[in-house]
């Protein structure tokens, strides 16, 4: 959202044998075998942080960090693998995302950064270029230049998955769930160890979907992961439901639009907060912070409560919506902690975990 906000490209690339780039701290050797010819019997250390030692993740993001800090970026205080500095007339910030070895760039001139990796830090770069494909998620424009993300690729290859696990498509629906269904009342029979394995991979394929932005399928998913270890056939069932609702809507997908959200007809009240049970509050700024660069943002927050969501606990189920401007950034869903017993209750601490959320 922020590249397209600040008309910056927006790059993915990939760091191939990265942990290899990385020195291990760990005390390790073989007995070299006949094999290695001359060298059968001498010691060999191993110096390389290598694929599969439990330190390397660590040695390799010790070594990105480096790299980046002397590339002048800088970590978010919100995200340590979100990387930040100034651009060259200092009036907003390239960004490059760090998910182990895959990078994501938002900058001017990605095109600079990835040559600066390759020629100064020896760093073997592939798959570079405008982005179009990254950690599953598909990315490319509608007809009107807005840029668009969608696990296509992802949907596909886990509804193939399971016309291998089950040997047809799943069944299409127009719904996740059925509404008002409580898959906390199934009292049907116990499936065996091959169903739970199936169910469980289910399971995992849909929450990463989610976290593709098929946020569609959220609250369904937190409430049928809570039978993982001991599902019933019609929790089988109703995943399988979901998966034809996937089927069925395939072609779901989060478009970025910059544009800020127009709030002009809701009331701007004054609150005399100090008659507020907490007095008079003041809002603290860190004196680290970093200067704001770029266009404004507006952060706005949606959130829901559904009381009583499990019968059996009395617990009601969370979902908050973050945007910024008009486009969905974050989400969640959760079963609350506490039992309330009525709607404003479960709002209340909705709101407040909302609240937090934001904050950070």
């Amino acid at each position: 959202m922020l590249a397209k906000l600040h008309d910056l490209e927006l790059w993915g690339a990939d760091i191939g044998n990265a942990y290899l780039e990385a020195f291990t701290d760990e005390k390790l050797y073989i007995i070299a075998g006949p094999e290695f010819e001359e060298l059968e019997g001498h010691i060999l250390v191993f110096h390389k942080a290598l694929y599969g030692l439990k330190s390397s993740g660590l040695r390799w993001s010790e070594k990105l960090h480096d790299i980046l800090k002397d590339l002048g970026f800088l970590p978010s205080k919100a995200d340590p693998y979100i990387w930040y500095r100034e651009n060259k007339d200092g009036t907003k910030y390239d960004y490059v995302a760090i998910y182990v070895d895959d990078l994501l760039i938002e900058s001017e001139n990605p095109k600079e950064l990835i040559d600066q990796l390759k020629e100064k830090f020896n760093l073997k770069i592939k798959g570079d270029g405008p982005l179009e494909y990254h950690l599953g998620c598909d990315y490319y424009l509608d007809p009107d230049g807005t840029l668009v993300a969608a696990p296509r690729k992802y949907v596909s290859k886990i509804l193939e998955a399971y016309k291998n696990m089950f040997g047809e498509d799943p069944k299409s629906s127009k719904l996740p769930l059925d509404k008002n269904d409580h898959p906390e009342l199934d009292n049907s029979e116990l499936v065996g160890p091959d169903q739970i394995q199936k169910y469980m991979t289910m399971i995992g394929q849909l929450q990463w979907a989610v976290t593709l932005g098929r946020f569609d399928i959220l609250s369904q998913v937190v409430s049928m992961s809570g039978f993982s270890l001991a599902p019933r056939a019609g929790h089988v069932a109703r995943v399988k439901k979901i998966f034809g609702y996937i089927s069925k809507t395939k072609h779901y997908a989060i478009r970025f639009r910059t544009d800020e959200p127009d709030y002009s007809n809701l009331p701007d009240q004054d609150y005399d907060w100090c008659r507020f049970v907490y007095g008079d509050v003041h809002k603290e700024i860190p004196e680290d912070a970093s200067k704001p660069l770029g266009k404004p943002v507006v952060h706005s927050v949606y959130l829901d409560a559904n009381l009583f969501h499990d019968i059996v606990t009395g617990r009601a189920l969370t979902a908050v919506l973050h945007f910024l401007n008009m486009t969905p950034i974050d989400w969640f869903s959760k079963c609350q902690a506490t039992v309330e017993t009525a709607t404003y209750g479960s709002e209340f601490v909705a709101a407040k975990t909302a609240t937090e959320q934001a904050m950070d």
